[in-house]
């Protein structure tokens, strides 16, 4: 991975960590860019399009959920990866950032050295929409009343533009690509999370709901003890 390619932005309210964390990253040969609040974040990242951010969930005025949720709103950041990095390790906190359009669940306190591994393994799992690592033949699936472009990160249904964020686009990219063929979690985890990502056991089942929302129920069946499929 050459580190110099990708740009991180850091959102905290407190200035030590931002200089801590910017440190650390930046020395690893990554762009840093830095906010000190929500807002302040929006504004940054529709500026230097970050592929990752890094974002806090308290801080003052405006939230980290919050952030996560208005940001998601640019269609030019639908391909961000945003990963919250907090204090907070609750249930109900994880599932909170999840629904917000988050990608990972950082805890802190955590090792530089780890911090750095995690964001490596992120950003592996990165697709810029300009990538031409697809054909375009291969690169439309039509199934249903659905229309994706992987490379544009578009959902269409019903000729409507459907707004997903990136891992609830990849969740549903995966089970329409085999129609009626059960994934297992272990399958969906290790596909669209990636192996070396620990998230909570209710990770699918928060973006299977927000996706069941989007796209509507009837297309994704639950096999109860295996895991899901779509189905037309």
């Amino acid at each position: 991975m050459n580190t110099k390619d990708y740009k991180i932005l850091l959102v905290d309210d407190e200035p030590d960590i931002l200089e801590f964390l910017s440190y650390n990253i930046n020395k690893e040969g990554f762009e840093v860019f830095t906010a000190s609040n929500g807002r302040e974040a929006i504004d940054k990242a529709k500026k230097v399009n970050p592929h990752l951010i890094l974002l806090d969930v308290m801080m003052p005025e405006m939230d980290g959920i919050e952030t996560c949720e208005l940001l998601r709103q640019d269609k030019k950041l639908q391909n961000t990866i945003i990963a919250f990095l907090t204090a907070r390790g609750e249930d109900y906190s994880q599932i909170a950032g999840f629904d917000a359009g988050g990608d990972d669940y950082i805890t802190k306190p955590v090792k530089p050295k780890v911090l750095v591994s995690r964001i490596k393994a992120l950003l592996k799992r990165f697709k810029s929409v300009d990538s031409n690592e697809s054909q375009e033949n291969n690169s439309i699936i039509k199934q249903s009343n659905l229309v994706i472009d992987r490379e544009r990160y578009i959902v269409i249904k019903d000729g409507n533009e459907l707004v997903l964020p990136k891992k609830e686009f990849e969740l549903l990219v995966l089970l329409i690509s085999k129609p009626d063929r059960v994934f297992t979690r272990d399958e969906i985890f290790s596909s669209v999370w990636g192996d070396n990502i620990i998230v909570g056991d209710r990770t699918i089942d928060v973006h299977i709901r927000k996706l069941r929302e989007k796209i509507g129920d009837e297309h994704i069946k639950t096999i109860k003890g295996v895991g899901y499929k779509f189905v037309d």
